[in-house]
């Protein structure tokens, strides 16, 4: 156990069920794949665990829909099993001229050679059940903010006035994090924002397809589309944009969606005469960690309410299931010391990508013809195919991993490239910042 705190009965209560003063080893709030790993990581170490979120489950969320495989290396070593997936490979990205170049999928040494496609409210559901039989307890509510434990164990306050005590907090709550923000380890003017919308189409998809797209000549879009394969034979779409810190701009991806469709269309990946996407959903990003201070004292955040969603390609899950394993096991093993233990696994394992991603997307956003010629560059003749298998491997952040290869070569030369030319930027300095040592508990 990590505690000698009150028992609380082991026994899983069903949603909603609260006991006013109720103890556990950690609160966990959010049951997405962040959080739900890390519940079901702590609950099977032993702890005592609260699993609250505001929704009861299934429930949807915007997304892609694509678990990487850096997220299958992990469900594997967490022995949870998808079923009613389909598993993805190879993808396509098309610039904005309608050139296209492949990005072959290739096995690591510590994952496989594909991701799978399984809809957010199936995957979901499964990482929190799993949570859940594992001795997890689920509650259902909002939460209002975090208690003050000054020498004493803390927790949160729900907003109907049950207070969950805990030694520690696990912030797994979104984007707008409401446990990040009332804890002050949020700086909103450095955030990179994106926002990002999604739809189901009735059409067969081979390929996942990333789309490069210009509005106008020379005047590309801040972001990305997209058109990936669903598990149950239809296609999920979507549009992205990035933001910065200005969030107003979210609205110009709800905007331009109907646009973006029927340039899907022109390019032959959707059909003229597709039906309106059902089910669409929108939803906010929260990239490349700048702008989070990741954990303080007894308060660890994970998955999107620490900013770590690939700002180049807008991947999250893969890194939020990783981060909520690495939250459970730095509050278990080092209690005394899991904030900053957190932190360096942490910057260990994102800062050599993250570093060099959140500075180029902040340097290129709000520069449309900067983007689009770096759009049309890597996607012109011959250019694409040289460099397509290293492309792959260092846009999925898939380098420490990689198996000794043409395509590892180029990737590692990308990214100490990257480093060296953005160690100076903005990004590099919010890295600096949240070291091991520099953040006060909140």
């Amino acid at each position: 156990m990590i505690t000698t705190i009150a028992l609380v009965p082991s026994r899983a209560r069903t949603d909603g069920e609260r006991v006013p003063g109720s103890r556990f080893d950690v609160v966990v709030v959010g049951s997405g794949p962040a959080g739900s790993v890390a519940a079901l990581t702590l609950a099977r170490r032993g702890a005592r665990v609260a699993l609250v979120d505001k929704a009861r489950f299934p429930r949807d969320k915007a997304c892609g829909d694509l678990v990487g495989p850096r997220g299958i290396g992990l469900l594997d070593r967490c022995g949870v099993s998808l079923s009613g997936g389909r598993d993805v490979g190879d993808m396509e990205v098309v610039g904005p001229t309608g050139r296209r170049v492949h990005l072959p999928s290739a096995a690591g040494l510590t994952y496989p050679g594909h991701g799978t496609s399984l809809a957010r409210t199936d995957l979901d559901h499964c990482l929190y059940q799993a949570a859940v039989d594992a001795g997890a307890v689920p509650l259902t509510g909002r939460v209002g903010g975090p208690l003050d434990g000054g020498d004493r164990p803390g927790g949160v306050a729900m907003a109907d006035g049950t207070a969950l005590h805990a030694d520690f907090v696990i912030g797994a709550d979104g984007a707008t994090s409401n446990v990040a923000t009332r804890s002050g380890l949020v700086d909103p003017a450095a955030v990179l924002w994106g926002f990002a919308v999604r739809g189901y189409v009735d059409q067969a998809v081979a390929i996942p397809s990333i789309v490069l797209w210009e509005l106008r000549r020379w005047h590309a879009f801040p972001g990305y589309g997209w058109i990936f394969p669903t598990a149950d034979g239809g296609a999920n779409v979507g549009l992205g944009i990035a933001t910065r810190a200005w969030r107003a701009g979210g609205s110009e991806a709800v905007r331009l969606f109907p646009a973006f469709l029927e340039h899907l269309a022109t390019l032959g990946l959707l059909r003229q005469a597709i039906d309106t996407p059902r089910r669409r959903l929108g939803g906010w990003l929260k990239m490349g960690m700048v702008g989070t201070t990741p954990a303080a004292g007894r308060t660890l955040l994970v998955g999107d309410a620490a900013g770590l969603v690939n700002p180049l390609q807008g991947e999250g899950i893969s890194q939020a299931m990783a981060s909520g394993l690495a939250a459970a096991e730095a509050i278990v093993d080092a209690p005394g010391a899991a904030a900053e233990c957190y932190r360096a696994e942490l910057l260990a394992t994102h800062l050599p990508y993250q570093q060099v991603a959140a500075a180029a997307q902040d340097a290129l956003v709000g520069r449309p013809a900067a983007v689009a010629a770096v759009a049309r560059a890597v996607t012109a003749p011959g250019v694409g195919r040289a460099i397509a298998g290293g492309w792959a491997v260092f846009w999925n952040d898939l380098l420490d991993g990689a198996p000794p290869s043409r395509a590892r070569t180029v990737a590692a030369l990308a990214s100490g490239t990257g480093r060296r030319l953005t160690a100076r930027s903005p990004a590099a300095r919010w890295f600096a910042g949240i070291g091991v040592g520099s953040a006060a508990s909140p």
